[in-house]
């Protein structure tokens, strides 16, 4: 039988299958085909960029990755390798890359503070989180200080300042009395952003000596409390009694009542003040004000209107907050302080700065190869931010060059892809203000067609309606699709059906003659696959006769009819609804096959009914309306849940039973349906009820099952169709006989803590459980393999039990049963465990080490015999070092040891990360739920020859005319004996361009080499790198120029100084000057007329000349031109930077940069290739710029 597949009905559901299309080569999530294809690792989680960790609390750093094969994790800490294995608080979850410090037992949250980075690799590539900057939360107490009392007068403002300590991360702020009471705020008394309380002006009734500024830190639950501010508030009689009794006129502020005033701002001062905001974030934006009577707060944009829909006013409109703020709502806001003797206001001017967001993020790219394909990195914000990419955690300048990979700038472009060209690339977008890491995978693949959807589906579709059907497919290359119906059937083509590009064949219009078997063939240069589905037209589904429009009345009964005819082979369900929605659970409404009938009609049946009749592949309905007439209406009864019982009795009271009656209340005109019985256990859980049974609504007795050694109390509850009534009164309590226990202790176990003990551990039992008094338990024991009779002992009520003197990890059987003082519990089930492990006896023997590589060495040894591991076998330790031939013994205490564990009964393992050329010397222990066994004898091996590292350094001295001379140190890590070294030069040309590269071979016992014949004032550029028999290093780079010809710039006429080019000069100027005079004789002799003579006598004084530039009055002066670069400023207008402004900045290695770099260490700026003209210095020529080769902000 096939399976069926139903199609969702009409054309909305094509448009949403269409949306769901799959890409070239984008992998489908099929788990069966996610199984077969490797995979580059991908970060599924982790901890967030800036993490702020509880100090009290194991510090759990999170990171996930996927990938096939699973990948392996790796950590760096501030830049550097982070050795898990060396720090014992430090453990890494099994097959992932999270990380638990264990701080609670011993260390602290500072020593772990640091930057974080995550790496997850395997075969092919390594994918990296984001920089995770760990930091312990802070709640400091408030500084001592000694807080004098405030007197002051009836009206005057005031602002009593808070100063909470900084923590991390800051603290919420907010004001009580002693009695941590809130104190009440308003448009005279409130909070600023920065915790100060704010008076508009004072009243006697703010008089109080308990003003207390507490600030919460949520991130530990704490809560700080500042010393309590005494407040003081004289009226102007109590001023006036003051005064005449102690004071002069002048002593206490004046005597004179304090006299309404216009308003005049708290905060912010003066009548501008910056704002600076980040995209994103919430702008808030605060005006206090103090006058009397209390001044009214306004706001406004002076160049726009306020964003309605992102627009908040708090603290009684004193704060302004626009959420989600964009570089759109960057400009000036005015808020308006208003009483009724005047107003002020303030302009804030905002500027919305952003950290990088992205545009396009790179994603995944699966490529076959041949192929070509490309990562795109977009991001915005302001500052523009800088693009960087890296190859698997590498930045991408000096990662292993690919042929088939080029970058061009915010894109990688690929180009004939082979296998391995699989890697993880990331791009990562900073500014100042942030950073974003994207990784993206490029997985190179080969693989022959497959059909991933189900053979032999069976696909049903309403006649005249669209039917899609599927063939979802992989391949790479991109496999071709076609469609056969039929056994002999041509290929379908595109004028009748249309062949979508996920394999999707849809038949716009289906009829009945569609039919038929379906065969989908996928094909590519590596095969063929071809899969067949079924495709059925039924016939659609019609209302034949609909029900129609009725009009009764109250009290009366109702019928609407829908008679429907579908599709035979269909299985029909007709639904009825009242206004869109279920039909009332009432009895009144009866459904009878396509009959609606509502009896005993009321008031609130009135409404739409709507008949639904629907089949697995469509859905009509129709609609009518019912009205309801009624005459004069009567008082309605009152409906309700009942009345709690009463009269609660216990009767005919046994050992495990007892018979419970009541009276029940008032039904409240609904029929009571149920009794719920409840009880209380007075001697173990008093106060908790618990369900007991329920019985049917027309009994008022019920027969209870009991438990022994319990002080039952009952309550009853009655039940109708409105809900359940209150509880009754408990009945009179009857408390139990005791008995023996009726069952035995669960989750038995028998674990060693000590090579010589065991552990037997238990739950016990509850107080209700226990069926009596004196709840004991009886532990026996013995060893699972011997004749030994059965050890027992009696226990208290505890849940735990230790045999000493036991053999080390022996089998044994324990049991654990219950008693009381009544007697014993049923007998207990048997459960085996074993006695303490103890360390490994024997080493691993026969190790022999075989070389794979320079960097890599298999390892081989025999498994120790299994009784001598004395325990649960964990697996096999390696240790290994480096080590100084015929010096193992002596140095060994000095030398720092690598350690790899292989789980489980291996017999061979990989060492990785081993060091070229180098000696090493390992050993092999066994390993088990107590710790290692003895270390097997040392065996040492040798790993070949490798390339080297770049040489230490390289200086270029002693520049002439023609000559420069190279100085350099060798490679820190030559990986085997130097051969030779090989330096390539090339000249760089004043355009920036690089002339032709000569290669120069120089012997490996050279530091020092001088190269003539060259270029005067030329700048060069020279690669350097050093070579083993394995290969060549890596380079390192350096510039130089040679230095000018002295007599040739001697030769240089300075065309200032000639007799020529002086008389040139004098008769320009003089040209000039007669120029001049002929224009003001010709104007003069223009003359006046008689209304501009008038015009200019009356003159009016106040007229200013407007500037032609920017249309502003006033004498036009160019001094802000001219004025110098104020200290502080990053960069002067003309986008130069004066190397005076920092001896040791980034400007000095690139021409118009002006760079920084943020706290996580990337480069910010820009970096532009167009030159500025500066003075030269002695002989020394401009230089041609160079990048910025800048550290990305997460390496």
């Amino acid at each position: 039988m096939p399976k069926k597949k139903r199609l969702p009905a009409g054309r909305v559901a094509l448009i949403l299958f269409l949306c769901q299309m799959i890409s070239a080569l984008e992998v489908p999530l099929d788990p069966k085909l996610l199984e077969d294809l490797v995979q580059p690792p991908t970060i599924t989680q982790q901890s967030p960029k800036d993490y702020i960790i509880d100090p009290r609390e194991n510090i759990v750093i999170q990171c996930e990755a996927k990938g096939k094969p699973p990948p392996s994790f790796s950590w760096t800490r501030n830049g550097t390798h982070f050795d898990i294995d060396k720090d014992p608080l430090v453990t890494m979850k099994p097959g992932s890359g999270t990380l638990t410090i264990n701080i609670m037992s011993e260390g602290k949250a500072e020593t772990y503070e640091g930057v974080y980075q995550c790496t997850a690799r395997n075969e092919r590539g390594a994918a990296i989180s984001n920089n995770i900057v760990v930091r312990p939360s802070r709640s400091p107490l408030w500084t001592k200080e000694k807080l004098e009392p405030i007197t002051l007068r009836n009206g005057q403002s005031l602002v009593l300042p808070c100063r909470p300590p900084l923590g991390l991360p800051p603290p919420i702020i907010f004001w009580m009395d002693n009695s941590f009471q809130r104190l009440p705020q308003s448009e005279r008394v409130s909070q600023g952003l920065n915790g100060d309380l704010y008076f508009s002006n004072v009243l006697p009734e703010d008089t109080r000596e308990d003003y207390i500024c507490y600030a919460r830190f949520n991130h530990t639950q704490t809560i700080q409390q500042k010393q309590p501010i005494s407040v003081k508030v004289i009226s102007v009689d109590e001023l006036n009694d003051t005064i005449a009794a102690n004071l002069s006129d002048t002593e206490f502020y004046s005597a004179k009542p304090n006299r309404e005033r216009p308003p005049t701002f708290l905060t912010p001062e003066g009548n501008t003040s910056n704002k600076e905001e980040l995209r994103g974030n919430v702008l808030s934006l605060e005006c206090i004000a103090e006058g009397l009577p209390t001044p009214v707060i306004y706001w406004i944009k002076e160049d726009g209107t306020l964003p309605t829909n992102r627009t908040f006013y708090r603290n009684f409109k004193k704060t302004l907050q626009i959420i989600q703020v964009s570089e759109a709502d960057s400009g000036n806001y005015q808020c308006i302080a208003k009483n009724a003797l005047g107003a002020i206001h303030h302009t804030i001017s905002v500027t919305v700065k952003a950290a990088p967001y992205w545009i396009l993020a790179p994603q995944n790219l699966v490529l076959s190869p041949g192929e070509d394909g490309s990562l795109i990195c977009r991001a915005n914000g302001n500052p523009k931010p800088r693009i960087s990419w890296l190859s698997n955690g590498v930045p991408i300048e000096i990662a292993p060059d690919d042929p088939s990979r080029k970058i061009d700038g915010d894109t990688i472009i690929f180009s004939n892809v082979q296998e391995r060209s699989s890697a993880v690339y990331q791009c990562n977008a900073s500014n100042e203000y942030g950073y974003l890491l994207a990784n993206a995978f490029v997985n190179v693949l080969a693989e022959p067609p497959r059909i991933l959807t189900s053979a032999n589906t069976l696909y049903q579709v309403i006649a005249n309606r669209p039917a899609l059907l599927d063939c979802a497919f992989f391949g790479s290359p991109l496999p071709t699709i076609e469609w056969f119906k039929g056994a002999k059937g041509s290929a379908l083509r595109d004028d009748i059906y249309v062949l979508h590009e996920n394999g999707t064949l849809e038949i716009p219009v289906a009829q009945k003659d569609s039919t038929g078997t379906y065969t989908c063939v996928a094909r590519n240069k590596l095969g063929m696959a071809k899969n067949e589905v079924h495709l059925e037209i039924k016939d659609p589904t019609r209302i034949i006769k609909q029900p129609e429009y009725a009009v009764v009345q109250r009290g009366s009964t109702v019928s609407f009819e829908c008679k429907v005819k579908h599709d035979h082979t269909l299985t029909l369900t007709i639904t009825w609804l009242k206004d869109n929605g279920e039909l009332p659970s009432d009895g009144r409404f009866t459904v009878d096959k396509d009959h609606l009938e509502v009896a005993d009609v009321r008031d609130s049946d009135g409404g739409a009914y709507t008949c639904v009749a629907n089949t697995t592949l469509d859905m009509v309905s129709a609609s009518a309306v019912l009205s309801v007439v009624a005459p004069t209406p009567t008082p309605a009864p009152i409906y309700d849940v009942p009345n709690p019982p009463f009269d609660l009795e216990l009767t005919d009271q046994l050992d495990k039973s007892v018979q419970l009656s009541w009276t029940p209340g008032d039904d409240n005109n609904r029929p009571i349906t149920k009794f719920i019985i409840e009880y209380e256990d007075a001697m173990h859980e008093a106060g908790l009820w618990h369900h007991q049974t329920e019985v049917s609504g027309m009994q008022t007795t019920a027969q209870l099952k009991l438990s022994p050694y319990v002080n039952y109390s009952f309550r009853v509850m009655a039940v109708n169709s409105l809900g359940r009534s209150l509880p009754s009164e408990p009945s009179e309590q009857y408390l139990t006989k005791a008995a023996e226990p009726d069952t035995n202790p669960t989750a038995v176990e028998g674990l060693g803590s000590e090579p010589d003990n065991l552990v037997i551990t238990w739950k016990p039992l509850n107080g209700f459980e226990s069926n009596g008094p004196g709840l004991q338990y009886k532990v026996s024991w013995r060893q699972k393999d011997g004749d030994d009779e059965w050890a027992s002992v009696v226990v208290a009520n505890v849940s735990k039990y230790i045999v000493s003197g036991t053999p080390t990890f022996v089998p044994y059987l324990v049991k654990v049963q219950a008693l009381n003082d009544v007697g014993f519990a049923p007998e207990p089930a048997v459960v085996m465990g074993h006695s303490g492990e103890d360390l490994p006896m024997v080493a691993p023997g026969n190790v022999r080490v075989n070389v794979v590589n320079s960097t890599l060495a298999e390892v081989h040894w025999d498994p120790v015999p299994l009784k001598s591991i004395r325990g649960h076998l964990q697996g096999y330790r390696i240790y290994y070092w480096k080590a100084q031939e015929g010096s193992l013994k002596r140095n060994r205490r000095h030398i720092e040891k690598k350690i790899l564990t292989f789980q489980g009964s291996k017999t061979h393992g990989m060492l990785p990360g081993l060091e070229p050329f180098s000696h090493y010397a390992l050993n092999v222990r066994v390993v088990n739920g107590k710790g290692e066994g003895p270390a097997s004898p040392d065996r040492v091996f040798n790993t070949p020859e490798g390339v080297p590292s770049a040489p230490s350094s390289l200086k270029i001295i002693n520049p002439t005319l023609d000559s420069l001379t190279l100085e350099w140190d060798p490679p820190s890590r030559p990986n085997g004996i130097l051969t030779e070294y090989t330096l390539k030069y090339q000249p760089i040309n004043s355009t920036h361009e690089l002339g032709p590269l000569v290669d120069l071979k120089i012997p490996a016992n050279k530091t020092r080499w001088t190269l003539k014949n060259l270029n005067f004032s030329t700048r060069y550029k020279f690669y350097f790198y050093a070579q083993t028999a394995a290969g060549s290093g890596s380079q390192i780079t350096e510039e130089a120029v040679t230095t000018v010809d002295e007599a040739m710039a001697s030769r240089q006429v300075d065309i200032a100084t000639q007799g020529w080019f002086i008389g040139l000069m004098c008769a320009v100027a003089l040209l000039i000057l007669i120029l001049l005079i002929v224009c003001f004789i010709r104007r003069n002799k223009g003359g006046k007329y008689p209304v501009k003579e008038k015009e200019d006598a009356h003159a009016d004084p106040e007229i200013q000349p407007m500037k032609e530039d920017d249309g502003t009055f006033g004498e036009y002066s160019d001094a802000e031109d001219h004025k110098p670069l104020k200290k502080g400023s990053r960069t002067p207008s003309d986008r130069t930077v004066k190397k005076e402004d920092s001896d040791d900045s980034l400007v000095d290695y690139g021409e118009g940069v002006n760079g920084q770099f943020n706290e996580d260490g990337s480069f910010i700026g820009q970096y532009s290739g167009k030159k500025e003209k500066e003075p030269a210095e002695g002989n020394e020529s401009s230089e041609a710029p160079s990048p910025v080769n800048a550290m990305n902000s997460f390496v």
